[in-house]
């Protein structure tokens, strides 16, 4: 191995050790041996790609040469050069990524891990190929902001860095079809640097409804959905599942006309963050057009919020029928929750439903992920997602939204976007949500004589 190469501290310590080991035959053997693993397919909320087995006990001579050499005599001069004892422990697995395959901005923090690695055995590699290994820049909260430094995937290369709270990184998406970023990576353990206080978000502010009546639904829904015994059928089969698609929600006429307007007019986009969190742009509500703004209210009227109940048999309106034993129940599960966190009464009555909604724009890159601190803010919840724009949209592009139980990587429902079809699914304080990171392939779907460039939704959340 060398030992020598290009150490910068920006935007955190980061070295970088071309032509790492010394004989071209070993290189390409190792290579071929980590070629002929069995490889697993890991996909969740933050990636997508193909990895080994943990490479700790393979028995193949290079592997064996490599892992001793890396945990032997390089762990004792990394450990000297940064003035910390490194534990001898093992931590290495060889990790495959291709077209479209993606690993999004993280910070590698788990406790004992100090340095990470990342060996790479790759066909010559443009950047232009995407797999670059970017590097972000952190904001006054230890957030991720931008990606400052882009590293090119090389033959033979080791890159280095310092796992800290300012670590953010991530492999942004493989554009090449026909190239596989072939790399062995892993972590040196050590006493971890101290970690600040994790910055909390502040809660979206909730909306009681709006004071609109039904002739607001007459002018845009579908008739089927006011027909009271269509919505009785819909009752069942949400109950039943506690998840339902309606589809032609929306008048024709009407639906058309909003989606027109999202394309064509000077809607104010905002880039929605940080990248650790999510990626994707909000519609600022001062900017909507006319016909934007009232499906808007459609979806935030007093109405609305009653035939929401009707669909989904929830308490979302005092004129829907509920089971007085479980509402005490719940007012009380309720206050004793307001009790254990403190919260003020600065919010809506607990007994006024409410919502929170967004306008949001989606493009190549688009996403959003699971973050520590969901779990401890889980709560009951209607979700409501209205796509549009999205005709032939394929489950290959991704950006459908995933539920999955806190702590499980099992996906428990996907909900792709549909043209036109009010997605309604409820969920539980164990359940969690994220978008799935929109890939290279949505880019390249026609529409017209154009590329698709965007696609939109309303997503609401109503809490009984």
């Amino acid at each position: 191995c060398r030992t020598a190469g290009f150490l910068d501290c920006q935007p955190f310590p980061h070295c970088i050790i071309r032509n790492f080991i010394q004989s071209d035959s070993f290189t390409e053997n190792l290579q071929r041996e980590l070629l002929d693993l069995n490889f697993h397919e890991k996909s969740n909320d933050l990636y997508k790609f193909n990895q080994s087995d943990d490479l700790k006990k393979r028995k193949e001579p290079h592997i064996t040469g490599l892992r001793a050499a890396l945990f032997g005599l390089f762990r004792s001069w990394l450990g000297e050069v940064l003035g910390v004892e490194l534990e001898p422990t093992v931590d290495v697995s060889c990790a495959k990524y291709q077209y479209t395959d993606v690993l999004l901005c993280h910070d590698d923090e788990l406790e004992g891990r100090r340095v990470a690695f990342i060996l790479y055995l790759v066909p010559p590699w443009e950047s232009s190929d995407g797999g670059t290994l970017d590097l972000f820049s952190t904001d006054d909260h230890f957030q991720p902001h931008s990606v400052v430094k882009s590293l090119v995937p090389s033959w033979n290369t080791l890159v280095l860095f310092e796992v800290s709270p300012v670590s953010f990184h991530q492999v942004a998406e493989v554009l090449s079809e026909d190239k596989c970023r072939l790399s062995l990576s892993g972590w040196f353990h050590g006493p971890s640097l101290e970690r600040p206080p994790r910055h909390i978000e502040p809660p979206f502010p909730r909306s009681p409804h709006l004071p609109r009546d039904e002739t607001l639904l007459l002018e845009w829904l579908n008739p089927l959905y006011l027909d009271v015994d269509y919505q009785s059928q819909v009752q069942q089969e949400f109950e039943d599942s506690s998840e339902i698609q309606l589809k032609n929600f929306l008048k024709e006429e009407k639906f058309k006309e909003v989606s027109e307007a999202l394309r064509s007019t000077d809607v104010q986009w905002t880039k929605q963050g940080p990248p650790n969190r999510r990626c994707y742009e909000v519609a600022s509500l001062e900017s909507f057009p006319q016909c934007v703004s009232a499906c808007w209210e459609l979806l935030c009227s007093e109405a609305f919020f009653l035939l929401l109940s009707n669909f989904t048999g929830l308490r979302l309106h005092y004129l829907s029928p509920g089971d007085e034993d479980e509402e005490e129940e719940k007012d009380q599960e309720d206050e004793e929750e307001r009790e254990a966190t403190g919260s003020s009464g600065d919010t809506p009555s607990p007994s006024t439903p409410v919502c929170v909604g967004e306008l949001r724009r989606w493009a190549h890159g688009g996403y959003t992920l699971l973050h520590d601190g969901d779990a401890s803010r889980a709560e009951y919840a209607l979700d409501l997602l209205l796509p549009l724009s999205c005709p032939d949209w394929q489950t290959e592009f991704g950006g459908f939204t995933s539920y999955v139980a806190n702590e499980e990587d099992e996906e428990l429902l996907m909900v792709y976007p549909e043209e036109n079809s009010l997605a309604l699914v409820y969920r539980d304080k164990e359940t969690l949500k994220f978008v799935k990171h929109i890939n290279h392939r949505s880019s390249t779907l026609p529409i017209g004589d154009s590329c698709r460039r965007a696609v939109y939704d309303f997503s609401f959340v109503y809490y009984e």
